[in-house]
């Protein structure tokens, strides 16, 4: 019995013009999926990265939460879905610092190596801190520090202490930002006190604290949901690459929506002059280099209004490098949302100086009273030198004075100041009114005279001569 070889007939794909056809079996590209982690470093920085997790839905998807501190009460207190990273056990013996920054640095130097394996394989890591505190100030340049030496994206995102907590915590704040700045591609910086122009006088105390929470959560989420969702203009790591990449930028990332007619313009209004930031894009303090902004709507979303939004962005610079994207959903009927991260420098504003006029120095010039005119005797000369010193008598009787040279022995001596002849500058001595009109009638005079002389005839005169 022979047997019959089955041969698998191969499918026959029918070619529609204008399109290319690809083989049914197609190895997919292996594509790498990007980890984002978010790590809150401190009580501060844990409180705001917990209520950030807790409004986010994407904790699935490449992104987690991390709290450090060495706090182990504060740790317990946090989300359900938040990691937590406990250090420092050996120097702060499960308590915190106690605002000593150097106690905190150090509890983060000697577990290094713990920090290190948190932040490795990580493409975007972003750290949340409350500066002003030990741990927050004290650990947060240490891992800005490691997240920089495995060339990791970094993004900071800070607050600044209250007014009422005093010099030195506004200090301390202050000394740890630049300690942060060489390790942090951007950082975005949010005073506390910012806050009290959102909130009324009956906003409780919980709430109020909360809604720099909510503000960050919703732009975090409207930045991860550019990147993880595919748009009808898509938005992809390498885009937020592009815009991230650098040393010590300023970052401003915002997200607002609106409805309604004037949905665009609104939307337009809340993400442009956002009251937390103390600089936007539409400041003189701050100059935009890059620019990433995202429109979100439902199929009702016009053209004209991508057009207005996009326009008015662009705008504040035209130099700058701009990446924008469009995605439609359903969900957002009759709804415009406006995601922004705009990156650049602080501009350092020169203070002009003050130039006052400067008088020159006026030359004094010798006063001297007009004198009458002295003929110089025989025994007064012009130029007469002072008179040679003549010794002292002593003041104790019967002790003979001898004799002192004064004249120089050598010829060729150089005079001393007493000695040197005293030049003073030609004055011209102006007359008085009377001796000018005597002056003129002199003249007169000799006048009537010549007269009196030409009035005689030539001949009488030779007469008179002879």
């Amino acid at each position: 019995m022979v047997k019959k070889s089955k041969k698998k007939a191969k499918k026959t794909i029918k070619k529609i013009p204008g399109q290319e056809v690809l083989p049914p079996k197609v190895e997919e590209e292996k594509i790498k999926k990007i980890k984002i982690r978010v790590i809150g470093i401190g009580g501060g920085g844990g409180s705001i990265v917990s209520e950030i997790s807790k409004n986010l839905a994407f904790s699935k998807k490449g992104i987690d939460f991390v709290v450090a501190n060495t706090d182990r009460q504060a740790l317990k207190k946090l989300a359900k879905g938040v990691k937590r990273f406990l250090f420092g056990q050996d120097q702060t013996r499960g308590l915190g610092s106690g605002m000593n920054t150097k106690l905190g640095e150090l509890a983060a130097r000697k577990e290094i190596e713990r920090i290190k394996k948190l932040s490795k394989g990580v493409d975007l890591c972003i750290l949340v801190a409350s500066l002003g505190g030990g741990v927050g100030s004290g650990a947060g340049p240490v891992f800005a520090e490691v997240s920089r030496q495995l060339k990791n994206i970094t993004f900071g995102i800070f607050t600044l202490p209250f007014r009422f907590e005093g010099k030195k915590k506004a200090r301390i704040a202050n000394l740890t930002l630049e300690k942060l700045k060489p390790n942090l591609n951007t950082l975005a910086i949010i005073p506390n006190e910012k806050i009290f122009q959102i909130i009324d006088k009956k906003t409780f105390l919980r709430e109020a604290l909360s809604q720099i929470n909510k503000i960050l959560a919703e732009s975090l989420a409207g930045l991860i949901e550019i990147i993880d969702r595919p748009g009808l203009i898509n938005i992809d790591w390498a885009d937020l690459k592009t815009i991230l990449e650098g040393k010590e930028r300023l970052a401003y990332l915002v997200t607002a929506q609106a409805d309604g007619q004037n949905r665009a313009e609104e939307a337009l209004k809340k993400v442009l002059k956002n009251p937390l930031y103390p600089y936007s894009i539409q400041g003189s303090s701050f100059l935009t280099e890059r620019i990433l902004f995202n429109i979100t709507g439902n199929r009702d979303l016009r053209m004209v209004e991508v057009e207005e939004i996009s326009k008015t962005i662009a705008d504040f610079n035209k130099k700058a490098k701009i990446i924008f994207g469009i995605s439609c959903f359903p969900k957002f009927k009759n709804k415009i949302k406006i995601t922004l991260l705009a990156t650049g420098r602080e501009k350092k504003i020169r203070q002009r100086k003050k130039f006052t006029l400067r008088r020159r120095p006026q030359k004094t010039r010798l006063k001297i009273k007009p004198q009458t005119k002295v003929k110089p005797t025989k025994k007064s000369t012009p130029q007469s030198q002072p008179k040679t010193p003549t010794p002292q008598k002593l003041k104790k009787p019967g002790v003979p004075l001898k004799k002192i040279d004064i004249q120089p022995k050598s010829k060729k001596t150089i005079p001393t100041p007493l000695e040197r002849p005293i030049i003073l500058p030609e004055v011209k001595i102006r007359r008085s009114a009377l001796q000018i009109k005597k002056a003129a009638k002199e003249v007169e005079e000799e006048l009537l005279k010549q007269e009196r002389v030409w009035e005689v005839p030539a001949f009488l005169r030779r007469k008179r001569n002879k």
